[in-house]
């Protein structure tokens, strides 16, 4: 449905089945709330409803996210300006308090599985092939994930791997076509009740879901919903990662991952002229999929040199296909002469409302700015991301033990602790993909795969067995995310952009000279402490966004966490950075 709605009294036009945040950016329009404290703008940063910088009031009601509401005819949106409350006129659309809580939907399976992208996919499909009956709960309307996202009007995904993606998805379409499946789109978990099985049959494990489809007889458009199973498979994919510097929050300024889900699912380029930077090769698939859409990217910024490949060329090669999707990439960034500058690193950005330019450095062969290397670069849209995290929250609620990443060596990154087959130290709980260390695509199907049969077996009371060609693929697999993660590390001197005026974490404005008095005057010694006594992680993305840049500033200021090169472990374990993110909140 295509059609125009109102923002700020403008007319918007907008697309079949774009978000309010891809129409409006795609006007022109980049700030969309100002924040509580100073008033400053905000805008469309994560893409995929972490962050919460696009809040907008929707026909009176505040705090929607642009990035996730569908655009509709007729709708009244405007900028929210900092915390506005809900209405409370008797309003059913808007609220109302019910006199009796409604009962929850319940649904008895054998495999309840938590995500609906290439891990949680497998998943399903392999617990299924054993017999399992199996619910998928999948925040997003359509399958595929943050890697398969379908395009405008729900064109099937086309970019990356599309052979792949239709056997899949036959696969999974086959299994709910017999009955052994059922795919529930839109459907957000908020809580897991892992409860101790008596028996293989013994569905202990209790999954709460609110529906964002059924709507209420009073208007409240969410219900509740109740899963029991035998067994889980918690696939809930990655994040960007993503570090603090010198207007980082200005409007124009994107997560790598949000200019992609803008591009591919909205067909929507991050802007006219666009900066990529930060670390790992996402940037080159981003970078030439913006130059497809007809952008300008005026600069590519790798912190990373290429030295760390050299090292371990035997791995990379060990996994072609990867390499031949770079090949290509760099040969449309070739042909288009965009500048590929390795060994470089956006350390600032100025605008007025929004972004207008951004600062960049040479950096050393160890990662700290190269000084008097700086110059400023002219553009209306910034991609930075250094790499992934995995999306914990939900395991961390149902016991699961977080650790260092298999699948990254030397790199500090968390991940929940797993065998081969995804079983955690939680009895009928499994991990699939990211949530068990970030490898890409190839390694989430394969470790949904081997998650899927063994949550399958588990749930039958019978010992698993494990399919001896997807664990080869599967070491083979964490072998090269294990390179990939070692040669594209943050570089060690990031934090030297960081201002003491700078934004850390950006929902509670808390800025870098607060974080450092906290640990100097105030005596915090660990991300934990830091959240206490400034509220950093406390705010509407529950430390997702500022996380990994809070532990690394409380750690350097410490010297309890040291920034991790290719040559060091980091000294503190990774589980007190996961402990700064709140686990109550949805996937």
């Amino acid at each position: 449905m295509s059609g125009t709605f109102a923002f700020d009294g403008r007319t918007i036009d907008f697309r079949p089945g774009q978000s309010l945040g891809a129409a409006l950016w795609s006007a022109g329009e980049k700030a969309l709330r100002t924040t509580r404290g100073e008033g400053l703008p905000r805008g469309v940063f994560c893409g995929i409803g972490v962050c919460h910088d696009c809040l907008v009031v929707v026909d009176g009601v505040p705090d929607q996210r642009a990035c996730l509401t569908p655009a509709a005819p007729g709708m009244v949106v405007r900028t929210q300006h900092g915390a506005e409350a809900p209405p409370r006129a008797a309003d059913p659309v808007a609220g109302s308090e019910r006199d009796e809580p409604v009962a929850a939907q319940s649904i008895t399976t054998d495999v309840v599985v938590i995500g609906g992208g290439p891990a949680g996919m497998s998943a399903a499909v392999g617990a299924c092939s054993d017999g399992a009956r199996v619910v998928v709960l999948d925040a997003e309307a359509r399958l595929g994930g943050q890697y398969w996202r379908h395009g405008p009007q729900g064109v099937e995904p086309h970019r990356h791997r599309a052979e792949d993606w239709r056997l899949l998805h036959e696969a999974f379409t086959g299994a709910a076509a017999i009955g052994l499946l059922e795919h529930r789109a839109g459907h957000r978990v908020w809580r897991i009740e892992p409860e101790p099985a008596t028996s293989a049959t013994d569905h202990g494990i209790v999954v709460h879901a609110v529906d964002g489809g059924g709507v209420m007889p009073d208007g409240l458009d969410e219900r509740p919903v109740t899963v029991r199973a035998t067994a889980m498979v918690i696939a809930t994919g990655a994040h960007d990662r993503v570090l603090p510097f010198p207007g980082w929050d200005l409007p124009g300024v994107l997560s790598a991952g949000g200019a992609q889900a803008l591009l591919e699912e909205h067909g929507v380029p991050a802007g006219r002229r666009v900066v990529v930077a930060g670390t790992g090769p996402f940037l080159l698939s981003l970078a030439s999929g913006l130059i497809r859409a007809g952008a300008e990217v005026v600069g590519l910024y790798e912190a990373g040199d290429g030295r760390g490949w050299a090292r371990r060329w035997r791995t990379a090669t060990a996994v072609p296909h990867v390499l031949g999707e770079a090949a290509q990439y760099a040969a449309v960034l070739a042909r288009s002469r965009v500048p590929v500058r390795p060994r470089h690193a956006v350390v600032a950005a100025r605008g007025r409302d929004r972004l207008e330019a951004v600062e960049v450095a040479r950096l050393t062969r160890h990662g700290q700015v190269v000084p008097g290397s700086s110059r400023w670069v002219r553009c209306d849209a910034l991609a930075t991301g250094w790499g992934f995290v995995p999306r914990l929250d939900l395991a961390q609620q149902a016991g699961c033990t977080v650790g260092v990443s298999h699948t990254v060596g030397a790199a500090a990154a968390v991940a929940v602790v797993s065998d081969a087959e995804g079983r955690t130290g939680v009895p009928g709980v499994f991990v699939a993909g990211e949530v068990g260390g970030v490898g890409g695509s190839l390694l989430a199907e394969v470790t949904g795969r081997l998650a899927g049969a063994a949550a399958a077996a588990f749930a039958r009371g019978v010992p698993s067995a494990p399919d001896g060609t997807d664990l080869a693929r599967r070491r083979r697999l964490a072998a090269f995310a294990a390179a990939m993660h070692a040669a594209h590390p943050v570089p060690s001197g990031w934090a030297e952009a960081v201002t003491p005026a700078t934004i850390v974490c950006r929902c509670e404005e808390v800025d870098a000279e607060t974080l450092h008095t906290a640990v100097t005057e105030l005596g915090a010694t660990d991300p934990r402490t830091a959240k206490l006594l400034t509220r950093c992680g406390m705010g509407w993305c529950q430390g997702r966004i500022c996380g990994e840049g809070v532990a690394r500033l409380v750690g350097a200021a410490t010297g309890t966490r040291p920034d991790p090169t290719p040559d060091s472990r980091p000294v503190a374990s990774p589980v007190r950075l996961a402990s700064l993110v709140d686990s109550s909140d949805e996937s």
